[in-house]
């Protein structure tokens, strides 16, 4: 989990600027002489074309911008010329984050221990948990811990006092690290394209209770792990990062729970990374990811 050669990966005076549109002749020149009008020094520079669908995806890592409004003024300008949709992220404190969780803690632990050693750059505002059990450990990392019980009758009231909380933080992200409830469509809409889950991910995909236990009765020889934005489909929004790992007729069911835990953590840490990162483009049902 290193930052890609061009940027200097505890440099914390760069600015990200992420831009999307139609592939035409010209964009990046354009929108790299906007920062180069602007005093702007880029660090790091990614595009991508798809020749599927004829859109334009670009990331640039920059710094030393002498005027940020007009920075932005300029970029406006230049969107209403070649229809671009773009957002910059400016130097300034570590995103804000919440963590919730159910009684599963491998992914919360190792996440706030990622955060505690400055490998991710975040704050966590605090972690919240439908469960007792984190609480200790939460608050032995020296993180605000919110116990928030739900029942299918007390959801509603439930989600409110937990979107409440958020909002009041300041949130910009929310990391479903293994909270094994599912989100209402109005928890959701609240925070479009800010929700990451994590979950196990099969060939063939296991539903329901026991994944492991139906992945060893199958005779699996891979399983894996997929980190993605949460949408009102269960599991199936935008992908941000997945691994695999191999498996074999040695492995008991056991052995393929902590492979599957250990891909779990990584997956998560690094989907959580590349968006705190200004590292991800949606692009409807899909993500372009900047590595």
């Amino acid at each position: 989990m290193h930052a890609p050669a061009g940027e200097p990966e505890d440099h914390h005076d760069i600015a990200h600027l992420l831009v999307s549109c139609h592939d035409r002749r010209g964009v990046i020149a354009a929108v790299a002489g906007t920062v180069a009008e602007a005093g702007g020094n880029i660090l790091d520079a990614q595009q991508h074309a798809d020749p599927g669908d004829g859109r334009f995806s670009m990331r640039l890592a920059f710094e030393e911008v002498r005027d940020a409004g007009a920075f932005e003024g300029a970029l406006s300008s230049l969107a209403s010329e070649l229809g671009l949709r773009w957002r910059v992220r400016w130097p300034g404190p570590p995103p804000r984050i919440a963590i919730l969780c159910s009684r599963e803690t491998h992914c919360l632990a190792d996440l706030m221990w990622r955060v505690s050693i400055g490998e991710v750059r975040a704050q966590v505002t605090r972690v919240i948990s439908n469960h007792e059990d984190p609480g200790a450990m939460v608050r032995s990392f020296g993180f605000e811990f919110s116990y928030e019980p739900v029942s299918p009758e007390t959801k509603p009231d439930q989600e409110a006092r937990v979107l409440s909380t958020l909002q009041a933080d300041g949130v910009e992200l929310v990391v479903l690290a293994r909270y094994m409830q599912v989100l209402s469509p109005r928890f959701v809409d609240a925070m479009p394209g800010r929700i990451i889950n994590i979950h196990h991910s099969f060939l063939p995909a296991f539903a329901g209770a026991r994944p492991y236990h139906q992945a060893y009765e199958r005779g699996v020889k891979l399983i894996g792990a997929t980190a993605h934005y949460v949408t009102e489909e269960l599991d199936e929004g935008p992908i941000v990062a997945q691994q695999t790992t191999p498996v074999s007729h040695r492995d008991t069911v056991r052995d393929m729970v902590r492979k599957g835990r250990d891909l779990e953590r990584v997956v998560l840490a690094h989907a959580v990374r590349m968006h705190l990162e200004d590292r991800v483009l949606l692009d409807g049902r899909r993500t372009i990811v900047f590595e």
